[in-house]
């Protein structure tokens, strides 16, 4: 009895010894990352800012002016927009994701674009709406539907009515299967009854051009795809698929105000690995909305015709969620077609 006594006592006090070590590595642990957070960013470390599109889009462009304003407050630090394109956006999401969360890797997270990637499973992606940490929206670019200057369409009704009347032969552009141009049609389409014959592009330079050349009757994109050709008069925008009318084209109304609640954008803001410590996603935070503040970033974002419209943390996760519900049945809608 006094060995078993004693076997247990030992027993019991190893695992005593095991709980405590565990608790202590635990500490070390949540001081060490504290410490990082509070030590954040270390003069002369870079900051890696991933676009996953190539160079010269509008995310990018607009990337790179953030990039250079949140720079001149972050002393000894260098933010470096790093492209990482490839397969619709998927690579550079994956890279993101993957990334440690030390604050060192940050990338944008362009909506509804990265949430069909992980919702197709097709698309077989490695991350979801939880792998990311967001920390600002910088761009929201409400879409719009365009023709021709001198197309015999000149309302939205006139372009409903038409492809009522012939179901699947109006001819309407969009930058990819289940981008926010192609779920805006599908959008329009439930809520109206309308068929169009949608015609994919890789771009929207290409999809304006056909429009241009008199290929497409319609044109699905956003504002700051069109804003050249609407000042030079070459299209007639029939109107904005957001809740408010934009300064950028003036004069356009708000589908909503027209009967129609179709609301699309390519909305484009930073996020950080799922992780991150709050302190680092608060950091960010601050910088995002002090850069979005300085007249040298509106200036260059309105000369690009990017509509500048910052979210916190807590109401871009909720303007994410939200969307991710409105994406989720239209995506469903794309499959059965």
């Amino acid at each position: 009895m006094n060995q078993q006594w004693a076997h247990r006592t030992l027993f019991g006090q190893a695992n005593m010894c095991l709980v405590t070590l565990g608790f202590l590595l635990g500490a070390m642990v949540l001081q060490a990352g504290v410490g990082a957070a509070a030590d954040f960013p270390i003069k002369g470390r870079s900051i890696s800012m991933i676009v996953g599109s190539s160079a010269g889009g509008s995310t990018d462009v607009g990337a790179r002016i953030l990039a250079a304003i949140m720079e001149k407050d972050i002393p000894g630090s260098r933010m470096q927009v790093d492209n990482k394109p490839g397969a619709g956006w998927q690579i550079g999401l994956t890279a993101l994701a993957r990334s440690k969360p030390d604050g060192y890797t940050i990338g944008f997270t362009v909506l509804p674009q990265t949430i069909t990637i992980y919702l197709d499973p097709d698309r077989k992606a490695v991350f979801s709406r939880k792998s990311f940490q967001p920390i600002g929206m910088q761009v929201v670019d409400p879409g719009v539907i365009a023709v021709r200057a001198n197309s015999p369409y000149k309302s939205l009704k006139d372009v409903l009515d038409a492809a009522k009347a012939s179901p699947s032969k109006i001819k309407a552009s969009a930058t990819g299967i289940l981008g926010d141009d192609h779920l805006a049609i599908l959008q329009l389409e439930k809520l109206t009854g309308t068929k169009f014959a949608t015609v994919q592009f890789e771009g929207s330079a290409p999809s304006m051009t056909a429009l241009l050349g008199g290929h497409i009757d319609v044109y699905f994109g956003n504002i700051g795809d069109t804003v050249p050709q609407f000042k030079a008069g070459e299209i007639r925008l029939l109107g904005v698929m957001d809740d408010e009318e934009s300064k950028l084209i003036p004069g356009v109304k708000t589908m909503a105000s027209m009967g129609i609640k179709v609301v699309s954008s390519s909305s484009r803001g930073l996020s950080a690995p799922a992780g991150t410590p709050k302190e680092i996603v608060d950091f960010f935070a601050g910088a995002i909305k002090k850069a979005l503040a300085n007249e040298e970033h509106a200036k260059k974002m309105e000369e690009q015709g990017l509509a500048v419209r910052y979210m916190d943390p807590a109401k871009m996760e909720a303007y994410w969620a939200e969307m991710e519900e409105q994406v989720r049945p239209l995506m469903d809608i794309a499959k059965q077609k």
